[in-house]
């Protein structure tokens, strides 16, 4: 069988559907963009009609690209936006509501009841999680309270819930199989990490049925087969993971200390544990990093809900800039003696805050300030919620975060500058890998290395390789100053301010 795996990336603005060759190289790609649903302020939503939509498509642009067949896949992988809900009737498959999208804040008054109520202890000892309306449980029990005769539903066993995995799993396979993995079932706030199971107290608090809930798996499964209607060929699905933890295993995070930020829409910084599950003191989340062969590898986790969105505003909402490409080449014009700073917590804020009602702001603007200096405070927010993350792990982690050179990749670790400026923030080395689609790599690797046709671990941890390493050149007088702007500035944004 040829050495062809397929990786389908299905994130927050965009589906890509990428196929790799034997060798690990990239030999076809599709990408769409899709609708990003605004119903209130607060709220996301997408359509998962056109997400399934634009899956099969990309897939299809992918096959042309790279001249081959369907049945020359010899498997398929699946990464994935987190966290983003989905509800659907099991028998026609058809979706009952939007998809709730990992960014949208309408249960914060929900998480805060249950606060009250003093159970985020118990969902962070079960879960590793906070109560937020990030994860995806309070999302769902939305769903069950407000969209008509849902909860009735759910109890006759009529319909089925799932992150975007499951919902691509189910269609892709013609209904044949409801599963998901780890990584995804442990952002849900209705999984135990430590007992790798869907946990009843926590089904009971949120009011969810555990009939909804798919089989959960190894990261490299069999979770099925592709109905051959669809794309031509029986493919097999071997590999699935979250977006996070599959762009650890991209960048061949593997052993405990080893560290990377993706930096796409939002930005995620994943520190491997090991088997160890430490338990934050700082507000980060305790989370599986991946599971393979039945063992479970955790990770600490800093989400910051805004990083490359931050640019798109610019574009979109501002129009200052035409393209995300000119961001850096406007703010190394920016006016080095104006320190403006930008919060962007459109959405909130994530770790360490977890401020769900705190909303973006702008400090330091003059008469003088312009599109390079916003440009700059964009890019360098970035910088700067990346070292909050850091600072907190390095105190939560005795293993030697510290010294953790941090392995970086997304979209935006494409610019130069950014990567330069987050050294020189960090006070830290920053390495960027040859390939940058290291979230379908590590999609693509857990099938084709379930399928024989890729390197195990340790071949696959040696086949990486660095593009550049960015060092520290700021000096520490600079960067302190800097940095205790950044703090006042968040200091002032957060909602009890």
């Amino acid at each position: 069988m040829a050495g062809y795996v397929l990786a389908i990336d299905q994130g927050t603005t965009s589906t890509r559907a990428i196929i790799f060759d034997g060798e690990m190289k990239m030999a076809g790609v599709g990408q769409k963009e899709f609708k990003q649903i605004y119903p209130r302020s607060g709220w996301v939503e997408h359509d998962p009609e056109e997400i399934w939509d634009s899956v099969v498509s990309t897939i299809k642009m992918a096959l042309r690209q790279a001249k081959i067949k369907a049945s020359e896949i010899a498997a398929l992988g699946i990464t994935n936006q987190r966290e983003t809900v989905v509800v659907w009737e099991r028998d026609s498959g058809k979706p009952i509501h939007n998809a709730i999208v990992w960014q949208d804040r309408r249960t914060a008054s929900y998480c805060e009841k249950l606060k009250k109520q003093d159970l985020e202890k118990t969902f962070t000892k079960k879960t590793g999680l906070l109560l937020d309306p990030y994860f995806s449980g309070t999302k769902l029990s939305w769903m069950l309270a407000n969209v008509k005769g849902a909860r009735a539903r759910a109890a006759k066993g009529a319909l089925c819930f799932g992150t975007i995995d499951t919902f691509l799993i189910w269609r892709l396979t013609g209904g044949k199989s409801f599963v998901t993995d780890a990584t995804n079932a442990s952002r849900t706030l209705m999984y135990n990490i430590a007992d790798n199971a869907w946990d009843e107290d926590l089904l009971d608090i949120l009011r969810v049925q555990a009939a909804m809930l798919p089989e959960v798996k190894d990261c490299a499964a069999d979770f099925g087969v592709t109905d051959p209607d669809i794309l031509g060929a029986a493919i097999p699905i071997l590999g699935v993971a979250g977006d996070q933890h599959a762009a650890t295993i991209g960048q061949a995070c593997f052993e405990p200390g080893m560290l990377k930020s993706t930096y796409g829409t939002g930005c995620f910084a994943l520190l491997n544990t090991g088997s160890d599950m430490v338990r934050s003191r700082n507000r980060l989340l305790t989370t599986i990093a991946y599971r393979l062969d039945g063992e479970t590898t955790y990770a600490l986790e800093g989400s910051i809900f805004i990083a490359g969105a931050a640019v798109q505003w610019l574009r979109d909402g501002l129009g200052i800039i035409d393209s995300a490409a000119k961001t850096g080449e406007l703010a190394e014009a920016a006016d080095p003696s104006q320190d403006v700073y930008l919060v962007p917590a459109f959405t909130g804020l994530g770790a360490p805050h977890w401020d769900p009602e705190a909303r973006g702001a702008i400090y330091g603007l003059t008469r003088n300030s312009g599109p390079r200096e916003f440009a700059r405070a964009a890019l360098e927010a970035v910088c700067y919620q990346t070292r909050d993350l850091l600072e907190a792990m390095q105190k939560d982690w005795k293993g030697g975060a510290a010294d953790t050179v941090l392995r970086v990749d997304g979209g935006m670790v494409a610019s130069d500058w950014t990567m330069q400026r987050l050294a020189d923030l960090l006070d830290a080395p920053v390495d960027r890998p040859t390939i940058l689609e290291t979230t379908a790599l590590g999609a693509a690797w857990l099938a084709g290395s379930r399928a024989g046709v890729w390197p195990d671990r340790k071949g696959f941890a040696k086949s990486w390789k660095r593009n550049r390493r960015f060092e520290p050149a700021m000096d520490e007088k600079t960067r302190a100053a800097k940095f205790k702007g950044w703090r006042s500035a968040v200091k002032r944004t957060l909602s009890d301010a």
